[in-house]
């Protein structure tokens, strides 16, 4: 048998190769991982710039900002780093070419381990990443998070995406561009950028890094995670508060020391509203929770909901008065985030008490200099010491806590005009009757480019719109509509989520049975973050092709008017499957307190429920017999022995059809009562 020999070298290598794939992470997040190779080409972006270049590495990277893909600086386990405030990250290479002939792309990154990271799902996410241009994107998962990456720790998380052949040219998605790129494709992908991170809003990432196949190891080396610190379960509170004129409080101090020294104030407020108050003595004002009542430091930060009644002094007129949060911390360490100055309350000096919230996301209860206790965020009253008499704190729970969902001071709003009536409720668009109310057609371009024409029946004939669709044309199918919110006609954009009814006269056109449209994108809040939501394909408006205008109605809830595509104002983007006409859209908010609470301006375009006529007769003695037209496919027979209180069960029978009735044949008992209904 013929020996084989290989030189030092070679085995040095080989031995290298297998001391690297023999380590597995989690690996020290203070340098990089030791299964990198530093001879592969990576291109990166660290965010704190103290990572050392392993080799020829080149750090050209840049994550982008603005629009629907908005990050934001922020320190947090003991790093500078970039939070994703929008639904997506994106990060351009200016290089990008040079991934034209890699038919693999690995992508590290550096990580925080917070709820978002983990998605809500309990076990975990897959994470998706954009890659092409307009119109040819393609979307591919790059790798899975398990539940063990919530860890309040920075992590290494490895992903790998296939680098796609573009059907239309037979080029990859990431390194060339198509003949009919749209948009800003400066970086080789979508809105500048070259290759997006999908939905991962809340993400805290200090590095970024773009490699070849291997670059810097296998996914099963790297994605690995410590443990978190033990830490007691977040208790079954929600709320804590002080009442300054009362002096009455409930788990929540005023704090008197340092650069947030107080003085307690008698008789504050107009002459029928005196109040016992507390005000800074600079520039400060801070609270501590006792006896950990919401929570330890240790706990997941969670948004807070910050509810102060305040006095508006005649004096702070015209004397730029702000009062609001300030300060606050992100993790068990106290690394501090700041609320943004231009959502702080402007005083107009109207002599009046005014109750209004702040909701503050991602608060560490390790608090802003509160000494033993824990805390929220630090307050600040620029330019006049603002009297405070009443001050609650709530944190708004989510997951499996008992409190989950629950919003303790659901009455105190962000904007304390929000139920005042001052703001308007209805607006409209009548194209045939050339009404504009505060709404009126939206911009024309891009995808949502728009023909206004007459349409509908011979004997009814209307000015109209529909979108666009340049069926043929290459680039993006214009199939979105938006409308403008004009002068403010139902409130600022600063105001609260709302409840947002919406009527839409289009024509059914008989060419066009079965093609759909509905509200789609639009802005919304939750737990102090604005994010966009879709309204789903379940609320598609369906043609039936009667040849007639006909009216549609939606309620959505959480509605902001920050608009999809359309400034300064809009409510949801409108979505076509194809060339239906609107002649009129009316907006109806639904506030939930004030005098027009409950109130819907455009209640007479909401459907009436339809009647469904049940029969119930005895067949026998022994059986009841139960009817119900057989056309109606979405409703189930319930029953129940009491009405008070009632529990409705499903029959579990299955009817039976009988011409064009729905039958069930159920037995009973003599002198037993028993009720039946159909539940839609």
């Amino acid at each position: 048998m013929k020996r084989q020999y290989i030189t030092f070298s070679q085995w040095a290598v080989a031995t290298l190769a297998l001391t690297l794939q023999a380590q597995q992470g989690p690996f020290n997040p203070e340098n990089w991982p030791p299964t990198i190779n530093p001879n592969a080409w990576v291109a990166y972006i660290d965010v704190e710039g103290t990572l050392p270049n392993p080799g020829g590495w080149s750090d050209h990277l840049e994550i982008l900002t603005g629009g629907d893909q908005v990050t934001e600086d922020i320190t947090i386990g003991g790093h500078k780093a970039k939070k994703v405030v929008g639904n997506y990250l994106n990060v351009a290479d200016s290089f990008y070419d040079v991934w034209a002939n890699e038919d693999t792309i690995d992508i590290l990154v550096l990580a925080y381990g917070n709820d978002a990271l983990i998605g809500s799902s309990e076990t975990g996410r897959d994470v998706t990443f954009l890659t092409g241009t307009l119109p040819e994107v393609h979307h591919v998962v790059g790798g899975h998070i398990p539940p063990e990456a919530k860890n309040g720790k920075w992590n290494w998380i490895l992903f790998r995406i296939p680098n796609d052949i573009r059907p239309s040219d037979g080029q990859r998605y990431v390194g060339t561009l198509p003949a009919n790129a749209q948009g800003d494709y400066s970086n080789g992908g979508v809105n500048g950028g070259t290759i997006r991170f999908e939905g991962v809003e809340g993400w805290i990432v200090r590095v970024i890094a773009f490699g070849q196949k291997g670059a810097f190891g296998e996914p099963d080396q790297i994605n690995h995670f410590a443990p978190p610190e033990e830490c007691d379960p977040e208790p079954p509170t929600n709320l804590v508060w002080i009442d300054i004129d009362k002096q009455e409080t409930n788990h929540l101090v005023v704090l008197n020391d340092g650069d947030q020294t107080v003085t307690f104030v008698e008789g504050v407020g107009p002459e029928n509203d005196k109040r016992r108050a507390v005000r800074p003595n600079g520039l400060y004002l801070n609270f501590g929770i006792t006896d950990n009542y919401l929570g330890k430091p240790c706990n997941d930060p969670r948004a807070m909901k910050i509810c102060v009644e305040f006095y508006d002094d005649p004096a702070f007129a015209g004397q730029d008065v702000r009062f609001g949060p300030e300060a606050y911390a992100v993790d068990a360490m106290g690394d501090l985030a700041f609320y943004p100055p231009e959502k702080r309350h402007l005083l107009q000096g109207t002599g009046k008490w005014i109750r209004r919230s702040w909701v503050v996301p991602g608060v560490n209860l390790h608090g802003v200099n509160t000494g033993p206790y824990t805390g929220g965020p630090r307050f600040i009253s620029e330019n006049g010491q603002v009297c405070v008499s009443k001050v609650q704190i709530a944190i708004l729970r989510v997951g499996d806590h008992p409190l989950a969902g629950q919003d303790p001071l659901s009455d105190c709003y962000q904007d304390p005009l929000f139920c005042s009536g001052v703001y308007g409720n209805y607006a409209e668009l009548d194209l045939d009757r050339d009404i504009k109310n505060g709404l009126d057609l939206g911009r024309n371009g891009g995808d949502q480019e728009w023909v206004v024409e007459e349409a509908g029946p011979p004997d009814d004939r209307r000015l109209a719109i529909r979108p666009a669709f340049d069926d043929g044309v290459e680039g993006p199918i214009d199939r979105y509509l938006n409308f403008a919110i004009v002068d403010e006609a139902l409130g600022p954009t600063s105001q609260d989520p709302v409840l947002l009814a919406i009527c839409v006269t289009y024509y059914d056109d008989p060419a066009l049975e079965g093609a759909w449209f509905r509200p789609e994108a639009y802005w919304t809040e939750i737990n102090g973050v604005e994010t966009m939501e879709h309204w789903p394909s379940s609320e598609n408006v369906v043609l039936e092709g009667t040849g007639t205008w006909r009216t549609a109605y939606w309620e959505i809830p959480g509605m902001k008017f920050r608009g999809v595509n359309q400034k300064p104002q809009a409510a949801a983007r409108f979505v076509f499957s194809d060339k239906i006409y609107i002649t009129r859209v009316r907006y109806g908010v639904i506030r939930p307190c004030g005098p027009d609470a409950g109130v819907n301006p455009i209640a007479d375009c909401k459907p009436k429920p339809e009647e469904i006529q049940l029969t119930i007769r005895l067949a026998d003695k022994d059986h009841v017999e139960i009817r119900w037209p057989a056309e109606i496919t979405d409703a189930v027979l319930q029953q129940t022995d009491s009405l008070f209180p009632a529990q409705w069960t499903p029959v579990s029978a299955q009817p039976d059809q009988v011409e064009d009735q729905n039958v069930v044949i159920l037995p009973i008992e003599q002198g037993q009562a028993r009720y039946f209904r159909l539940q839609r």
